[in-house]
């Protein structure tokens, strides 16, 4: 576990002189030159409805994020660099960049997938962070707590708490916008993209793995893993009497972060080798929505961070799986009253 791995300065200091990095500072000076180049450049390219569509609300958020977040997680010794929050960049970087590389065979250009992954990843990170906020409201809106004191915390993505079912939704309304504005088939795009998903969940569930949260129950294999004290593990343990308070780690518990990680990657692979294969648009996508609830369902067997919901022995997120696995069938229903075309287009 390694939950921060260093502190950024909030403010730049060269002798006597010093202006602040955050805030109504020089991030938001330098962000603002780069946006006005990214937009004039756009602006020649495509034109002003094209621009306003695709950048307003990345530069919009971004300009927020550094004028009034960033600033608020300050702790005293300045921002801290979570390493959760980098693997979830990391993730964005590798599962677009995969995209890139397919997209180039299934006539996509890089600017295009480029565009839709930081949609996708600003609105997924919207609704996995709302739903996480729901799914333990009673963390952030404890009695006599406003929502202008908790708002720091809702805010607070780098120290964790996403859920990756929440992103779904929101993540499938701005691809699916996205597709309907350029004119692109939404399935051939969803083939394309849907490995990189699988890519970028792999690492960020190293990064659940740094910051200790979705952990497993306890085991005695010779992989077990301990996390130390203030922990999320030993934090549950402590609660429930299985360790005294005064333990300096939590009793050995099976690595499920890294059980993810492992499966997600092996079904980005899978992914990427039946798309020679697939006979109709949107098969690609289709296996994936079909595997990854199956396995999902199996891993939350491990994991023991979220309890039975609705008066069922199952999790929200094995509910969800559930629910998933349905909406799977009936696209597979669908698919196959479609056309085989003799050549696929997302053909590697």
């Amino acid at each position: 576990m390694l939950s921060t791995l260093f502190h950024i300065p909030t403010r730049l200091t060269l002798g006597e002189w010093s202006v602040p990095l955050f805030g109504w500072g020089l991030a938001l000076a330098v962000w603002a030159v780069w946006a006005a180049m990214t937009v004039g450049r756009s602006l020649v390219q495509r034109g002003w409805r094209d621009t306003a569509m695709a950048l307003a609300m990345p530069v919009a958020i971004m300009a927020g994020l550094v004028a009034f977040v960033l600033p608020a997680l300050d702790d005293g010794q300045g921002i801290p660099v979570r390493g959760y929050g980098v693997m979830l960049l990391v993730a964005a970087t590798a599962g677009t960049w995969l995209s890139i590389q397919r997209g180039r065979s299934m006539g996509f250009d890089a600017d295009t997938i480029v565009a839709l992954a930081l949609q996708v990843f600003l609105w997924g990170l919207v609704g996995a962070r709302l739903f996480y906020v729901i799914e333990y409201r009673d963390q952030f809106f404890p009695p006599g707590r406003s929502f202008v004191q908790a708002l720091p915390d809702v805010l607070n993505l780098a120290a964790g708490g996403l859920v990756v079912f929440g992103s779904l939704p929101t993540a499938a309304l701005a691809a699916w916008r996205f597709a309907a504005r350029r004119g692109l088939p939404l399935l051939e795009l969803a083939d394309c993209v849907a490995p990189g998903l699988l890519v970028g969940l792999a690492l960020g569930r190293i990064g659940c793995f740094l910051n200790g949260c979705c952990y497993g129950g306890p085991c005695d294999l010779p992989w077990a893993v301990q996390f130390p004290p203030q922990s999320p593990p030993w934090l549950d343990q402590a609660a429930r009497g299985l360790i005294p308070a005064t333990s300096a780690g939590s009793l050995p518990v099976h690595p499920a972060q890294l059980y993810a990680a492992l499966d997600a990657g092996l079904l980005a692979a899978l992914a990427v080798a039946f798309t020679p294969l697939a006979r109709r648009p949107g098969e690609v996508f289709a296996l994936v929505l079909t595997l990854h609830p199956i396995s999902r369902l199996l891993l939350e067997a491990i994991r023991i961070d979220e309890p039975p919901m609705f008066g069922t022995p199952l999790s929200i997120s094995q509910l969800v799986s559930v629910v998933l696995l349905g909406l799977a069938a009936a696209l597979w229903w669908w698919l196959s009253r479609q056309p085989v075309l003799s050549v696929h287009s997302s053909n590697q």
